[in-house]
């Protein structure tokens, strides 16, 4: 799963990150062979989403739904392989959302009280004095408003040790580290118990137990994962996909998920997700991108320029997905030129044109020779290193270091066509040395589109088509060098990366 988004404003590069990420982590496994539930969705119950409904004169459902396509279109351009798309305002979640409520309030976990407080929009959340930053939201940079009204209050206080002892259990429960360490130091600190509903609203989901209250747009929006996997309405389904085997989610939000979500679980007699991971924040030259501070870049600014796939490779090969990344047109330019024109695209376009000129498009393999053994191992090793970087028990999803395996594999690739010069086998009429040397070739660029496919999946089925081969169901399918068909004709050449001549923006 990953975060649900708000729908005031489509999302920014920091969003997409996030789905481009965990998309990345689901094609990933999907094609470990592993039946893969990837959820997605929007969080549409803010005041935030109310009052942009209303500056366009909408109704608030009919603004959610209308958004809804703007999301999904995004997310289709992007390649994200979402299995559902939830949406907080739909039937299915308001009775999933009281179902849990109900359920916690049962074992005596919710009760009703005062509560006052500095409350921030944008965040949706209450922040104590303490909190402020300059008496302004940390986040945000805005002056909170100072709210005082009746709500029901969930019992967090009493799930300090109990969530405590399970960090303690499971340490894979939060990755990276960094994000475990802060949250034990968090709850250590002392929880507080937690506003779980706001009065004289309504748009929400109205509590079960009294119809002036709506649930709080926090504890709604969790209740999301539950909800797509058929906690309220199909039982089978529920007990198939739950528990989640991992939330990603940004390391802002943390306390959430990590805190209030397991505590909530606990006191319903629910599993715990597996795992969940809080990646870091894409910057904009060094400043977080927020929507409400109006520095943003859209995934579509990129992608309709230069392609999705660009963006994908940009985002994931800048850093380990739990540390934060940096965004800026001038680097962008400079490493699509360098790692997708110059030497993925270059590779696949002069091995493409050699094998035309000698042998028409048709890969036999000939005679193989000592010097092929150190290419056939890297390609061998390539796949371990995927493996690994994608391991996310290990503690980070690292992306960069598997693209970075990958990219190690084309710079063999390169050496390779060099240093066995098939232009002067050529010359020197050793037929059946081209042969192979190109075959070999070829069956590094098969492998390399498999192995890029779950990081740029345009690019893979680009790279296939021009191999004319079927996309494998699964790297164990792929993956042995024997996969490649003994005698094959190739398809027709076409530019995947165009080199970027303008200035950088």
């Amino acid at each position: 799963t990953t975060a649900i988004d708000y729908v005031n404003s489509v999302p920014h590069l920091g969003t997409a990150y996030e789905k481009i990420g965990a998309d990345a982590l689901a094609r990933f496994q999907r094609l470990e062979g592993r039946e893969v539930h990837f959820q997605m969705g929007n969080d549409e119950h803010s005041t935030n989403v109310l009052k942009a409904a209303r500056e366009k004169g909408m109704d608030p459902k009919a603004y959610c739904d209308e958004m809804r396509g703007k999301f999904t279109e995004i997310w289709k351009k992007l390649g994200i392989s979402y299995d559902d798309f939830i949406q907080t305002s739909e039937p299915r979640h308001h009775k999933a959302t009281q179902k849990l409520f109900d359920a916690i309030l049962k074992t005596g976990d919710i009760y009703e009280d005062l509560y006052e407080g500095w409350y921030c929009e944008s965040c949706e959340a209450f922040y104590t004095e303490k909190d402020l930053v300059e008496g302004l939201c940390p986040h945000h940079k805005t002056k909170p408003k100072w709210l005082s009204e009746k709500n029901f209050f969930f019992k967090l206080s009493k799930y300090q040790q109990p969530l405590l002892d399970h960090i303690a259990a499971h340490p894979e429960f939060i990755v990276p580290e960094i994000r475990r360490n802060e949250i034990v130091s968090l709850i250590k600190g002392g929880l507080q118990n937690v506003s779980v509903s706001r009065s004289g609203f309504e748009w929400g989901i109205p509590l079960p137990n009294d119809a002036g209250h709506v649930v709080y747009v926090w504890f709604d929006a969790l209740i999301n994962y539950l909800t797509a996997v058929g906690y309220a309405d199909d039982p089978a389904r529920f007990e198939k996909w739950w528990p989640a085997d991992l939330h990603v989610i940004g390391k802002d939000i943390t306390r959430f998920h990590c805190v209030i979500w397991p505590a909530m679980l606990m006191s319903a007699g629910l599993p715990l997700p597996k795992t969940v991971f809080g990646h870091g924040f894409v910057y904009l030259k060094g400043e977080k991108m927020s929507k409400s501070l109006g520095n943003v870049v859209t995934p579509l600014d990129v992608a309709d320029v230069y392609g999705p796939d660009a963006l994908r490779y940009y985002l994931l090969r800048g850093s380990s997905f739990g540390a934060d990344g940096n965004f800026t047109w001038e680097d962008f330019i400079k490493r699509y030129n360098a790692d997708l024109a110059n030497d993925l695209g270059n590779v696949l376009n002069r091995s493409m044109g050699m094998a035309k000129k000698y042998f028409n498009g048709l890969l036999k393999p000939g005679e193989a020779a000592e010097a092929d053994k150190p290419l056939i191992l890297k390609a061998g090793e390539t796949g371990k290193k995927v493996r690994q970087a994608m391991d996310y028990l290990q503690g980070d999803i690292q992306c960069h270091l598997a693209l970075e395996a990958i990219w190690e594999l084309i710079g063999a690739v390169d050496k390779y066509i060099d240093s066995s010069a098939p232009w002067t086998l050529k010359k020197e009429g050793k037929e059946a040395r081209l042969a192979q040397v190109l075959y070999n070739v070829f069956n590094c660029l098969r492998l390399i589109g498999m192995w890029v496919a779950p990081f740029m999946p345009f690019t893979g089925e680009k790279i296939y088509a021009q191999l004319r081969l079927p996309f494998p169901k699964t790297f164990a399918e792929g993956a042995p060098w024997t996969a490649m068909p003994a005698e094959h004709q190739l398809g027709e050449a076409a530019p995947l990366f165009p080199r970027i001549e303008t200035e950088a923006k």
